[in-house]
């Protein structure tokens, strides 16, 4: 996951492994994410997450406020093609 931050972010966002995990457990205790453990033969068992409705819902709340955050910086400084 710490990697695929850093890939999708060109590198401009970056987490070590041992701070992901505390903030996996907090969105599983709000009931943002619900984590699943899978067990394959010869592998070791991991833990996959998944966001719930709720989740998502709280997703679109903070891409929406950023947004606006954004377009009150763009505006406040006059930048036509931030993005």
């Amino acid at each position: 996951m710490a990697k695929l931050i850093a890939s999708r972010s060109e590198a401009r966002l970056q987490y070590q492994v041992a701070s992901l995990y505390p903030m996996l457990y907090r969105l599983e205790r709000k009931g943002l994410v619900q984590g699943k453990w899978v067990e394959k033969p010869g592998e070791r068992r991991r833990r996959f997450y998944a966001l719930t409705p709720a989740g998502r819902k709280a997703l679109a709340a903070q891409r929406s406020a950023w947004r606006e955050f954004f377009s009150a910086l763009n505006r406040l400084t006059r930048f036509s093609n931030a993005s």
